[in-house]
């Protein structure tokens, strides 16, 4: 928890307050494919100040959605837990969404989340430090995206319990994450180990 508290610390000392200019200035925050409401999701805004809660290991269930000069990621692109904990995707700089590749959910056109899961989309946040949590119940591999940066690559990976689904055995169409028993085997790979 202490390396979350120095990282988050440095993105905003190193953000200041040119934030709002370095993600996307899409106006456009995609629509939510007319699926049901998820009940397990929230969303709180926390202005880079406030307490998170999540179920779980504590807090270690992070994903941060970082821009940083030209790039736009999920760190850790691949994340392990188990069925029933939750994941907290927060904003450390830019204007981001966590959103499942399910089709009918924003612009996704293929679906690749376990059969039977629920699907989530944070819609797109900008505000530094603004969360988004979703609790996955599902065991297997979900893959998911960032609305403004997919073209860009903006992908991520976890794997629920263990790996299975239609993301298993491919890429997402729009980048590449690491292989599920890599995932599995590592508990989360950072975006700087993968893409190094």
């Amino acid at each position: 928890m202490e390396r979350r508290q120095v990282l988050k610390s440095a993105g905003i000392l190193a953000t200041g307050g040119v934030t709002s200019l370095a993600g996307c200035s899409s106006s456009g925050n995609g629509d939510s494919g007319g699926g049901e409401p998820n009940t397990t999701d929230t969303e709180e805004t926390t202005g880079g100040s406030g307490e998170e809660t999540t179920e779980g290991s504590g807090g270690s269930n992070t994903v941060m959605m970082v821009t940083e000069g030209s790039e736009y990621y999920f760190d850790p692109i691949g994340l392990f837990i188990e069925s029933g904990e939750t994941v907290t995707f927060e904003i450390q700089s830019g204007s981001h969404s966590a959103t499942a590749y399910k089709e009918g959910t924003s612009s996704a056109s293929v679906n690749r989340i376990p059969e039977g899961a629920e699907t989530f989309n944070s819609e797109i946040l900008s505000e530094q430090g603004a969360t988004y949590e979703h609790t996955f119940e599902t065991t297997g591999t979900y893959d998911y995206f960032c609305i403004p940066h997919k073209t860009l690559g903006m992908v991520g990976r976890i794997v629920v319990g263990e790996p299975g689904g239609p993301a298993e055995g491919s890429m997402p169409p729009d980048g590449d994450v690491p292989e599920s028993q890599t995932i599995v085997d590592q508990g989360s790979v950072s975006y700087s180990s993968f893409s190094g």
